[in-house]
This record gives C-alpha cells, sequence and structure tokens, in this order.
C-alpha cells in the first residue's frame, strides 16, 4: 500500500496556521538600485522575477552610468514572502525601475500599505521621481540606502538632508545582498506601515488613488 502524503506544509511554502496579519509592501526605486537582489536576499520561498536581458535598444532608454555590470532588468515584477516574528507576513512586490513602466509600476502599488525605496548614494537625484510617485499614490513609506561597494558613504543626516525625508521617515542603510541589514530596512517599513493603520473603530481615510 502506498504511504499518505506528506502533511508537512512548510515543504511547499504554505503560511504556518499561525499566520494572522498579511501585509503587501511595494520594494521600488529607480533603475538598477538592487530592488532584485533584496527581495531574492529576503524571500523564504522561491521568488518570481521577471528579468530580461538588457539589449542595444533598451540601452538607448535606460541610463546605465555607473552601472557597468548591469546586463539584465526588470520588464514586469519581483515577487517574495518573509514572515517575521508576531505572526506578521510580509508579501514583497518589486517594481520595474524605468518611466516608461509607470502604468504597471500603479498596477503593481495598488493595494499596497507601504513601499521601501531603494537608493544609491552615487545617483541620489534618481530616486527623487519615484519618491514623489509614491508619496501622490498616498502610500507611508521607508528609505533604505543600499551600499554598493564603490558608493561615496553619507551620514543619515547629511542622506536626510539630501533626500529632504520628513522626520518620521525611517532611513536605513544596508546592503541588499546581506540578510541581517535588509531584513532590518524592511522591518522598519512595516512598524512604520503599522503606526499609521486606523485602529478598530476609527473611521479610514479615503484612498487618494480611487
Amino acid at each position: 500500500m502506498d504511504s499518505a502524503p506528506s502533511t508537512d506544509r512548510t515543504d511547499v511554502g504554505y503560511l504556518p496556521d499561525a499566520a494572522r496579519t498579511l501585509m503587501k509592501l511595494v520594494v521600488t526605486g529607480p533603475f538598477g538600485v538592487g530592488k532584485t537582489t533584496l527581495i531574492r536576499t529576503l524571500s523564504e520561498i522561491p521568488t518570481l522575477h521577471t528579468e530580461e536581458a538588457m539589449t542595444q535598444s533598451s540601452t538607448l532608454h535606460d541610463d546605465t552610468a555607473g552601472l557597468p555590470d548591469k546586463t539584465t532588468t526588470t520588464v514586469a515584477i519581483d515577487f517574495g514572502r518573509l514572515t517575521v516574528p508576531d505572526d506578521l507576513v510580509l508579501y514583497m512586490f518589486g517594481t520595474p525601475g524605468q518611466d516608461r513602466f509607470l502604468p504597471l509600476w500603479e498596477d503593481i502599488a495598488r493595494g499596497a500599505l507601504g513601499a521601501l525605496i531603494l537608493v544609491d548614494t552615487r545617483r541620489l537625484a534618481d530616486s527623487f521621481a519615484v519618491m514623489d510617485m509614491v508619496e501622490e499614490q498616498g502610500l507611508p513609506y521607508a528609505v533604505a540606502v543600499n551600499r554598493f561597494p564603490d558608493a561615496p558613504a553619507h551620514s543619515d543626516e547629511v542622506l536626510r538632508t539630501h533626500l529632504d525625508l520628513a522626520a518620521g521617515t525611517p532611513l536605513v542603510q544596508c546592503d541588499a545582498r546581506e540578510r541581517r541589514g535588509s531584513i532590518d530596512a524592511l522591518i522598519a517599513l512595516a512598524e512604520h506601515v503599522l503606526t499609521r493603520l486606523p485602529q478598530a473603530g476609527e473611521p479610514q481615510a479615503e484612498d487618494p488613488r480611487t
């Protein structure tokens, strides 16, 4: 007689039965800032990626200055999942970084509770348009400075000034290839989102996207 099928749900990446709070978060930022790498570093399940090789045609539209090793680009979405203590499950949706994908960006952001904006100190100005989009969507956000090996280092105070961040906006410096710092960035965003969610009995604010 064949043995009964396994009942261990972790074999296929199902959520634990105790999971209670689910949160959709957008991981965004300009082209080549490390969004795909961060999601791959953090996800507890096999990640979904839609990367394609960059062609000569794409280089006419995508500024690769300062990105000599950039050979692929996300053309649709990255997806991963991370469960943190207190039964909080974070769904990470990575967005393309190019302006021409703005309609897709808006679709991915629909229903999200917050955004993690990755920035590169070699190209800080490239982050401004993304920050504007996030604010226009009405999403609370945190900023994660991805420390590339050849990028200039700055203190949090200097970065806050250059990025014109509000006092309550979380700022974390990390390496998207390393799990510990990347987790800190995502948790900082999740905590920021949770403080802004309406409590039971409170009226919900009107969604500016509707």
